[in-house]
């Protein structure tokens, strides 16, 4: 584990105030958020940060960030940033050098080829997320009896014939076509536990308790361990295009979160113990979130994220890329040590929108699990853009 400012250094917002989120390891962590006022970093103003040199990056710190970098050039040399900090010229030169850095001296990498931006104010909230391990099983036997369910070919974008064609711009929205033909919203979450799915063979495998597998959905990916002990990883396929509800955000709303006689923690072990305690209200709590997620068997390395490469546990970043480009390094300087240190931006979430936002991934295992699901931190945050960037900016 990484201390402050030395050496290294999501249930990510989810669980920040109470589950404010659910990546997204490529995934779905969704949540009613208050849009940004600024577009992008660029709109919310950009200023020169401290030296790198001076930041005191530890040296495993940097190593697992230039490998982390090294796998994300390949992307950040054909992808457009929608931040507008930067194109795809700009990294040229240290995707050219990562590849042949010699690991011992990676620090000197990143004071070599990068310099650092304040976006905004600089003032940053990093939660934490984590790749779930629950019991499942590629086969429906007895005690595990939860389906887990492939991407529908009947979910198709559309627009709905009561829409104006002066309205349908941007992407159009999720949905199905109905039995006489008119476009209707999917299948919300209570639907698809009532059966809506059922018997259409798309049952990728069956997970034994319903709730672990509620939050496996907010994280997005995940390992099914089987009772003979072999691993499936499951990663995120789709998601039907309803609502997503943060119950934690509705726990806290009806008094029952919190430090006082019959309340619970708010984080995700006190969510899922009010569930298992509660377990009538837990289902309708979990059913109040419409938002369903479909998911792939996945056979590589990974977990992935959005920007197409594995992320590392305390190496990896979600953040928005209307704000961070994604593959660029970010130095956290946080309230929690844990998450100090040197990421890469690498993947995304619902909830994780704004300048200077982030979630800090923790991998798998216990714990991860207790490190993700109780993060809540602020602090302060800086971009590494190449080398010469700001200068570009400035001449435009």
């Amino acid at each position: 584990m990484r201390g402050a400012m030395t050496g290294r250094f999501r249930l990510a917002g989810a669980l920040a105030g109470a589950m404010l989120l659910a990546s997204c390891v490529s995934s779905p962590r969704t949540e009613a958020v208050k849009p940004p006022t600024a577009a992008n970093a660029i709109e919310s103003g950009i200023a020169p940060g401290p030296a790198i040199e001076t930041l005191g990056i530890g040296a495993r710190d940097a190593l697992d960030a230039l490998s982390s970098f090294r796998e994300s050039c390949p992307k950040l040399l054909t992808r457009s940033d929608a931040s507008g900090l930067t194109i795809s010229a700009d990294w040229q030169p240290a995707c050219a050098a990562a590849s042949a850095w010699q690991p011992n001296d990676a620090q000197a990498f990143f004071a070599r080829y990068f310099e650092t931006v304040r976006v905004g104010n600089g003032t940053a909230f990093a939660t934490g997320y984590y790749e779930p391990e629950i019991h499942g099983s590629r086969t429906h036997i007895p005690g595990y009896d939860v389906p887990i369910y492939a991407l529908p070919d009947d979910l198709v974008r559309a627009w709905p014939a009561s829409t104006p064609d002066s309205e349908r711009t941007g992407r159009a929205p999720l949905g199905r076509y109905d039995e006489s033909g008119a476009f209707v919203p999917y299948y919300e979450r209570a639907e698809i536990e009532a059966g809506a799915l059922a018997g259409r063979g798309l049952e990728i495998a069956w997970v034994a308790d319903p709730v672990e597998f509620f939050f496996l959905q907010i994280q997005g990916s995940g390992r099914l361990i089987a009772p003979d002990g072999t691993v499936m990883r499951i990663g995120y396929a789709g998601q039907n295009g309803r609502e997503y509800v943060g119950i934690g955000s509705v726990m806290r709303q009806r008094g029952l979160l919190g430090d006082g006689p019959g309340q619970y923690p708010g984080s995700m072990q006190g969510l899922m113990a009010y569930m298992r305690e509660n377990p009538e209200d837990g289902r309708a709590l979990m059913n109040l979130n419409k938002s369903w997620i479909f998911f792939r068997e996945l056979t590589g390395d990974g977990p992935l994220g959005a920007l197409g490469v594995p992320v590392r546990r305390e190496s990896s970043v979600a953040a928005d890329p209307a704000f961070t480009p994604l593959g660029a390094p970010v130095w956290l300087a946080m309230d929690r040590p844990e998450a100090n240190g040197l990421w890469i931006a690498q993947d995304t979430g619902g909830a994780i929108k704004g300048s200077n936002r982030f979630d800090t991934f923790w991998g798998a295992g216990e714990d991860a699990r207790r490190i993700a699901g109780g993060m809540s931190t602020r602090g302060n945050a800086l971009i590494f853009v190449p080398k010469g960037t700001l200068a570009r900016l400035r001449s435009q």
